[in-house]
């Protein structure tokens, strides 16, 4: 079987300028929860991918990743976000006073 991805097109749905600025910490938080849930399973750090050892040079805090891994978290919450706007939905603020 063929597999032809076919995701929403998103090109036209922008992010303003307040959504744009969350970005890196919903970034850093999609590594947190990653990070946790490969750790919990007994993944550890390794300076090279090693799935049968379960080693993995992503396993470190998100500042220290190269940007081009950074890219990957932050590629995933941009369409995230858009999609979901795509859809129709609503994103707000509220205060947290």
């Amino acid at each position: 079987m063929k597999y032809i991805p076919r995701p929403l097109d998103t090109s036209t749905v922008l992010l303003d300028e307040e959504l744009q600025n969350s970005l890196e910490t919903v970034s850093q938080n999609i590594h947190e929860v990653w990070s946790q849930k490969r750790i919990e399973t007994g993944w550890r750090y390794g300076a090279v991918y090693d799935g049968d050892k379960k080693l993995h040079p992503c396993l470190a805090p998100y500042d220290s990743l190269s940007e081009e891994e950074k890219d990957l978290d932050r590629a995933t919450v941009i369409q995230t976000v858009k999609t979901l706007l795509k859809m129709g939905y609503q994103i707000k603020k509220e205060d947290l006073k």
